[in-house]
């Protein structure tokens, strides 16, 4: 049996069961609840707006004393543990509500964002979209004995081949599209990370990635910056498929570990752009 978590779940206003909807599985990050999540990126107004479903899953304290999600645990990253427990959850609302099967995405702050990372990689037929603010690729430590060094410095293992076992066990072609948010100044969760999300989920998508040592990406398909004051140089990269975005890498100079765009009488929350939460709003529309 899997070991059960309590969610919280919001309805949108005007919600129909005639009429398939979007869901979104936000996972709150280190002491936070999920309230406190829903509140800093205002994702009810959000999932007002779209006719949205959110799955807010909780972790307890018996599981993680910090209310982490445990992602260095390597049976969650197997895609067993937490993660089996929160795709449970999301096919039981899946299946109550009558979701669009096509407009499934989980979104997810530091170890929330971990754990996000997982699900796309283990559960391509179920999740079809991942943002990941503040986050680490699937697999990027190799024990927890050195989560918190690969927090700081990267990680430890190949992410890339990691991705492309999993393209091959999991037999399916069906993309699963990501979004990456990070902090340039984040003392958390090293920068590093990002480039290694993108790395990982190109990967997935089946594009061709170098492995073992090599941290290169391929040539994005865009790469603009947007100089919006002197602290907040955004830059974005982009790889796409068929004119549709496949991975987006959003880098933002001056941002910590917080939500860009969030609610500031939060903690981990950033008032400045750019909106993480309207970003997350457009990776829920259909590719």
């Amino acid at each position: 049996l899997i070991p059960r978590r309590r969610f919280r779940l919001y309805v949108p206003r005007g919600f129909a069961r005639g009429t398939p909807a979007p869901l979104l599985a936000l996972i709150h990050g280190c002491r936070q609840t999920a309230e406190e999540f829903a509140q800093g990126t205002r994702v009810e107004a959000l999932a007002d707006h779209v006719g949205a479903l959110v799955l807010m899953p909780r972790q307890k304290r018996t599981a993680n004393p910090y209310r982490c999600w445990n992602w260095f645990d390597r049976r969650t990253a197997d895609g067993k543990g937490e993660a089996a427990i929160v795709a449970a959850m999301i096919d039981k609302v899946m299946r109550r509500y009558r979701a669009d099967p096509t407009r499934v995405v989980a979104a997810g702050m530091s170890s929330g964002a971990g754990l996000t990372a997982i699900l796309g990689l283990r559960f391509p037929g179920l999740v079809r979209g991942v943002v990941v603010h503040s986050g680490i690729a699937c697999g990027a430590a190799a024990s927890a004995f050195t989560a918190l060094s690969v927090m700081r410095l990267g990680p430890e293992t190949d992410v890339a081949a990691i991705a492309a076992e999993a393209r091959r066990a999991s037999g399916t072609d069906a993309p699963v599209r990501l979004l990456i948010l990070q902090g340039r100044d984040d003392a958390v969760v090293a920068s590093r990370h990002a480039e290694a999300l993108a790395r990982q989920y190109l990967a997935l998508n089946g594009v061709d990635v170098p492995g073992g040592a090599v941290t290169t990406l391929p040539p994005p398909d865009r790469d603009e910056r947007d100089a919006r004051d002197l602290l907040r140089v955004v830059r974005t990269r982009e790889w796409s498929r068929d004119g549709c975005p496949l991975v987006r890498l959003v880098e933002v100079e001056g941002l910590g570990h917080a939500w860009s765009g969030g609610d500031a009488a939060l903690p981990y929350n950033d008032a400045a752009a750019p909106d993480a939460t309207a970003m997350l709003g457009e990776w829920l529309a259909p590719a």
